[in-house]
């Protein structure tokens, strides 16, 4: 298995919370994913870098907060999460990179 450059593209970074980890126990894995990644595109890339089986593919669009650094306003970048339900067996050990 080859990974294509645009695998990267769709696959940012694991998401290591709380909830990622009480996800982690019923065999899912959370990623962040750019804002224009469908379902399919995840799951392909998913199956290409880590070689496992991709069962089902849920993702959250979490829209930025407003916030104040020093009195200036900002806005924090809207985020896409994918959760990432694996077939049975299969395992990503998010802390090792790529």
């Amino acid at each position: 298995m080859t990974a294509k450059p645009q695998h990267y593209d769709v696959i940012r970074k694991p998401v290591i919370t709380e909830k990622a980890t009480m996800a982690s126990e019923a065999n899912a894995v959370v990623f962040e994913v750019s804002m224009d990644a469908v379902k399919p595109q995840i799951k392909a890339a998913v199956e290409e870098l880590f070689g496992v089986k991709v069962k089902a593919v849920n993702t959250t669009v979490t829209k930025g907060k407003q916030k104040r650094f020093r009195g200036i306003k900002g806005r924090r970048a809207d985020v896409k999460k994918a959760y990432v339900t694996l077939e049975e067996g299969n395992t990503i050990d998010v802390t090792t990179g790529l």
